[in-house]
């Protein structure tokens, strides 16, 4: 079940509540009873295990060619001029 945050609109107190879905959302402060507003933030959501772009669906690549044999150039004489 989640967590939801709430603050007074009166008092500034927060508190939070674990509610289903279906549960009515909060509607008077437990402090001064004074309305409440529900608080909303980011949620950091971790994809673990397989079924995931990263671990699955990506696509492999090729090992790469056994590269070419360099050639090496001869040094080039030095004119005595």
């Amino acid at each position: 079940m989640p967590t939801y945050e709430y603050q007074c609109n009166l008092c500034d107190h927060q508190f939070e509540a674990v509610q289903s879905f279906s549960d009515p959302a909060i509607d008077t402060c437990p402090e001064c009873k004074g309305a409440v507003r529900k608080i909303y933030s980011n949620v950091g959501v971790v994809f673990k295990g397989s079924g995931f772009y990263k671990t699955d669906s990506k696509v492999k690549s090729e090992p790469k060619a056994k590269s070419e044999s360099k050639v090496e150039k001869a040094p080039t004489p030095k004119s005595d001029s």
